[in-house]
């Protein structure tokens, strides 16, 4: 059985933590940002969990 090819798209959006746990960027942040809220833009700054539902083919798609 061959190795499991790492999708390179994914690799560059998502990181694993230490525990295992799978990180992701928040999205709409790219533009139209002038009529979302500072405190909005703010916590687009940080990163959220992948939700229980994706974390099987996420997990698929990093070779994991």
């Amino acid at each position: 059985m061959p190795k499991m090819k790492t999708s390179r798209a994914a690799a560059k959006r998502f990181k694993v933590t230490g525990n295992g746990k799978i990180r992701r960027p928040r999205s709409m942040k790219q533009h139209i940002l002038t009529k979302k809220t500072t405190k909005r833009k703010r916590k687009m700054r940080q990163s959220n969990e992948v939700d229980k539902a994706d974390r099987a083919n996420v997990r698929k798609m990093l070779g994991l």
